[in-house]
């Protein structure tokens, strides 16, 4: 029995990706009558022309026709077999069979896998990736790979203009299948697929049995990798907590085809000739499969219970025919039909509307017992930040009479955590009651009902699909989708800090902020500062020009009171809190005349701490700032086992549980500093900003060593009270009198001097 299989992909997959064959309640068949009426495209045929295909024409090795339809891009798709269509309006017009540009010189053109990764098409084409621009019409080959592959996996995200949605479109891993799993060569690309890498994952070579693929199973934030060894198959993860066992086995006595389901939703499809497995999910989601017997099967795929439906004796089979759903219960069979007279291709339609065919009463598939499921959620991207919560709301109104019994359910459970309450709402106007379902979402770290074996590292973003869905729905429910939204636990980019600058040194008058936006300039001297932030004097003075319009006017500091500044996080424009997390200062133009009022004894640490000068040693010298979240470790830490060698070092870590701050020294002048929140249990983000201070109050240094200063003073006071007593003590005598009368002399010269200048003379 050949399958042709066509899913829309709304569901989510368990918690261990359980793949298991699943067992239908089979309801009344219906016998044999026309399902759909065929249609055939044909466009672009007036006249006989002789149309010639560029390139080297590509096939399908498979002997099973396949269809690839773009996730994010509902016309775009691709159609494999003894011949391949790239369609860009759902095959709706008649088609060249897709090719490939002789100068790529690929030689066998036999394609052994397709997948679309954003705006590009990759093909492995005799063991080797090829990228197509299909929206500009141009061909490369994939570099990085050294090894032969036969197969390319990776997924999309719909969600527009989202970072971490886009990682997920650029991320593809290429492959070559029945490789033994630990000498497999694995390849890894976050460019589309234009650019690969080795892949390396832990303890891969610990692994035994046959390798059968890799994929990004982002619902669950893990890569699986499919181990085979005698008949059975299993997962192995990437990531704690799953990556401590393995995934259920389960039958593989034959190579199958995989199918990842598009929308992050979770299901997982495995398929040949003789078998079909899916996995088990907490939700519905609609399948159809096709078989030589020209027997059509619907089904719906639920948590208690599956129902499939046959349509019998359809006529429709065909070895190119397949399955393409165009919209929720709306189903095509496309066949490609070949011109004698045209090089180009006319395509076969016979479309079925599933919901109209489930009307039939002979069907019994019963009524549905909701008439509204609906959320503001639906088919949307949420970011759920550290200590951050989402609160989501449905509705919910069933038929009267019934009691329908409304199911959430999170696919990563590991991170997300949720509780859901419903309750009555009021009445429409038919009388029927209203029900809202409020859903609350924070981390599982949060929740605090977890084992710590449970959850997975709270330092690690990750992804999470929600599902509001009917438990044990009716077949005939098909234009009652579930609800679906899609959370990523991580980095929410509506956050920045920033520092608290109320009164300023221009609002005290210390400085002028119309100089300060006039190409301000000011001069740091080279015992101050070091451009290579060792501590070390420069060789010549910097010149720094003051960027005003990013910094504004400088915050205000006196030299001699430790100091620190106020950190506050704000978001969309609105302020939140005051920053008490750990974060790190650094002078940007390199100056070192300041230190901090705590050591790594006084501060407490248990293990030596961290520092700029180690920071910068790891980083390079490319990455001067580089001291974040992700590298950072706190002292006071027990799983941080950095012996306490130097407990005099200054403490250079802010915030969090100490006291530390900052000591200038004696100098008067403008501070630049890069500020970064590196406590990785505050926020996914880099948080990150920099900020101006001036510092005052420091009376010039003296010229000389403290020591001779304090000599000298000594001195002159020695003399000056030496001389009030000699000088009263030599007037009584001889010498005194004759030098008094020398003084006395020489003051009337001087006045009468002066008078002459005057005039009075």
């Amino acid at each position: 029995m050949s399958l042709r299989i066509g899913g829309n992909g709304r569901s989510e997959m368990l918690v261990l990706m359980l793949v298991v064959a699943t067992t239908f309640r089979l309801c009344p068949l219906v016998k044999a009558r026309p399902l759909c009426r065929i249609r055939t495209l044909r466009t672009g045929k007036v006249f006989p022309v002789e149309e010639k295909i560029q390139g080297d024409r590509l096939y399908f090795s498979s002997g099973k026709t396949h269809l690839i339809k773009h996730p994010c891009k509902k016309n775009l798709a691709l159609y494999l077999g003894r011949q391949i269509f790239l369609t860009k309006d759902t095959f709706e017009s008649s088609l060249i069979p897709f090719s490939i540009p002789t100068s790529m010189q690929v030689g066998t053109p036999e394609v052994t896998s397709a997948h679309f990764a954003g705006s590009v098409l990759l093909l492995v084409v005799n063991q080797k990736v090829y990228v197509y621009d299909y929206e500009a019409n141009f061909w490369t080959a994939s570099t990085g790979i050294q090894h032969p592959v036969s197969h390319v996996s990776g997924d999309n995200c719909c969600y527009s203009g989202n970072s971490f949605c886009m990682d997920i479109s650029n991320s593809v891993f290429a492959y070559l299948r029945g490789d033994q799993v630990s000498q497999a060569n694995i390849y890894f690309s976050n460019s589309r697929g234009y650019r690969f890498q080795k892949y390396t994952q832990e303890r891969r070579a610990e692994l035994v049995g046959t390798f059968g693929g890799i994929f990004s199973f982002h619902s669950l934030s893990q890569v699986g990798l499919l181990l085979v060894d005698e008949q059975m198959a299993m997962f192995s993860y990437s990531d704690h907590p799953l990556n401590r066992s393995f995934g259920l086995p389960f039958d593989y006595d034959r190579a199958l085809d995989i199918l990842i389901a598009p929308g992050q939703k979770g299901i997982l499809i495995f398929w040949s000739e003789k078998n079909l497995l899916v996995s088990r999910n907490s939700d519905e989601n609609e399948l159809a499969v096709l078989t030589e017997e020209n027997n059509l099967y619907y089904g719906s795929l639920g948590i208690q219970s599956s129902s499939l439906i046959k349509f019998a004796d359809q006529n429709i089979w065909s070895q190119e025919a397949v399955l393409m759903f165009t919209d929720v219960g709306m189903l095509e069979i496309l066949t490609p039909l070949p011109d004698v007279l045209f090089a180009a291709f006319d395509f076969q339609k016979c479309r079925l509307n599933i919901q109209a065919l489930l009307m039939d009463p002979q069907l019994q598939a019963g009524v549905c017992k909701v008439e509204l499921l609906q959320g503001e959620f639906e088919n949307k991207m949420y970011t759920i930040d550290m200590n951050s919560q989402l609160e989501l709301t449905a509705l919910m109104i069933p038929r009267p009479g019934t009691l329908p019994v409304p199911l959430v359910s999170v696919s990563n459970p590991h991170s997300l955590g949720l509780q859901a309450v419903i309750c009555e709402d009021g009445y429409t106007y038919d009388g029927n009651t209203k029900h809202r379902l409020n859903i609350s979402l924070k981390q599982q770290h949060h929740w605090g009902r977890a084992d710590p074996n449970f959850t997975s590292s709270i330092k690690r973003p990750t992804i999470s699909t929600i599902t509001l869905d009917i438990a044990n729905k009716e077949i005939s429910c098909v234009d009652l989708k579930p609800l679906t939204a899609l959370i990523s636990v991580g980095c929410d980019l509506e956050k920045k800090i920033v520092i608290q600058n109320e009164l300023s040194a221009c609002y005290h008058g210390v400085l002028d902020p119309v100089a300060l936006q006039d190409n301000y300039s000011y001069i740091i001297e080279r015992e101050a500062y070091d451009p290579n932030f060792q501590g070390q004097q420069a060789k010549k003075d910097l010149e720094v020009h003051y960027p005003y319009e990013k910094l504004g006017c400088p915050l205000l500091a006196y030299y001699d009171i430790p100091w620190k500044p106020v950190v506050e996080l704000w978001r969309e424009g609105k302020f939140q809190e005051v920053v008490e997390a750990e974060y790190v200062l650094l002078e940007m133009n390199g100056l070192f005349t300041y230190t901090y009022s705590l050591t790594a004894g006084t501060a407490g640490c248990s293990a030596q701490p961290q520092n700029w000068t180690t920071i910068t040693k790891m980083a390079g010298d490319t990455a001067p700032f580089s001291w974040d979240r992700e590298n950072y470790m706190s002292c006071h830490d027990p799983n941080y086992h950095e012996p306490l060698r130097w407990p005099d070092v200054p403490y250079q870590i802010l915030g969090g549980q100490t006291e530390n701050k900052v000591v200038f020294d004696q100098r008067n002048g403008i501070y630049i500093f890069f500020i970064s929140i590196v406590d990785p249990s505050y926020s996914y983000c880099r948080l990150e900003t920099t900020f101006s201070v001036y510092v005052y109050g420091a009376f010039p240094l003296s010229i000389f060593p403290p020591e001779i200063t304090i000599v000298l003073l000594t001195a002159a006071t020695l003399l000056s009270v030496w001389l009030a007593y000699m000088i009263p003590q030599l007037l009584h005598t001889e010498q005194g009198l004759e030098g008094n009368g020398f003084w006395v002399r020489l003051y009337q010269r001087c006045r009468k001097s002066c008078a002459c200048l005057w005039g009075r003379c």
